[in-house]
């Protein structure tokens, strides 16, 4: 598989601190990885070594194969986000700041200020183009952001926290963005504290916790693999007390829906306990990725 950003056995200490120990992560074209953590598991300082801000004690960072500590113009392929707002400049204006990010990493000044206009465009920004940034909305100043990673049309993204303190119609409109970008082919690396952003957007997941790896895997199969085997069982009319003890004999659980924590062979005695009682639904339980995020960092 072709990757486009590598790191290997990153670590990183700040005097007797180890806020990062032998991070590996890897990111294909078209893939969004989630990388979460709690503060101060090492996700920023982790983010800032992949993106050069930051040189590792230990390990390596390929990007496109090439190492950016050794050779610079490699960033070339990468666009960031970062958290907060230092991602542009205040008093200038979108415009101003596309041209000039656009031809500080290698645009000519026609081609930046096309591509700049274009990209506006695109997110809805071209009625603000001449507006300096500062008497913008937040979520402009995002989108933005968000431009200004994207006018050198790099292959590797790194997105800290896109959507937060957006309203409800912005983040979605860039969580629609994010995911588009990934059909077109941009590696994505996202972190956020917002977990339902990241089980929307994702299609691998990796946990941090104090400096290390503790999961890792596509999502799918990390939400059905800490679902576990639970079911939901709804009827369509509260059932008889009679009834009701017996299903609490079996383990169920809750005043309806139930739930159900076992296998499917005891699931045909519960299932025979609820005869003939109409059913509603009957379903596998699913994990979310809060639950797999607390269940992990918990293990740890």
């Amino acid at each position: 598989m072709e990757l486009l950003l590598e790191a290997r056995g990153l670590w990183k200490r700040f005097g007797a601190l180890e806020a990062v120990k032998g991070v590996s992560l890897a990111l294909a074209p078209g893939e969004i990885l989630a990388f979460l953590g709690k503060n101060g598991a090492g996700k920023t300082t982790t983010v800032k070594m992949l993106s050069s801000l930051l040189f590792p004690d230990e390990g390596e960072v390929r990007l496109l194969g090439q190492d950016p500590f050794k050779d610079p113009s490699s960033l070339r392929h990468l666009g960031a986000v970062l958290e907060g707002n230092r991602n542009v400049y205040w008093r200038l204006t979108p415009l101003e700041n596309l041209v000039y990010f656009g031809v500080a990493r290698g645009l000519s000044l026609g081609a930046a200020r096309k591509r700049a206009q274009a990209l506006l465009e695109e997110y809805g920004l071209l009625e603000k183009a001449r507006v300096e940034v500062r008497h913008l909305s937040r979520g402009m100043q995002q989108k933005l952001a968000l431009l200004q990673a994207l006018i050198h049309d790099p292959e590797v993204l790194l997105l800290d926290e896109p959507t937060l303190g957006l309203d409800v119609e912005t983040a979605l409109l860039m969580e629609a963005k994010v995911r588009e970008l990934a059909r077109r082919g941009k590696a994505i690396l996202l972190t956020t504290h917002q977990l339902s952003v990241a089980q929307a957007l994702a299609h691998r997941v990796a946990i941090i916790h104090r400096g290390e790896i503790v999961l890792e895997g596509e999502k799918e199969a990390l939400l059905a693999r800490f679902a576990g085997e639970h079911y939901v069982l709804e009827l369509e009319a509260p059932p008889p007390l009679e009834v009701l003890k017996r299903l609490r004999a079996l383990g169920v659980e809750g005043e309806g829906p139930f739930l159900f924590r076992g296998d499917g062979e005891v699931l045909w005695k519960v299932l025979e306990a609820l005869r003939p009682l109409p059913l509603k639904r009957v379903a596998k339980a699913e994990a979310d990725l809060l639950e797999v995020f607390l269940k992990a960092v918990g293990h740890a």
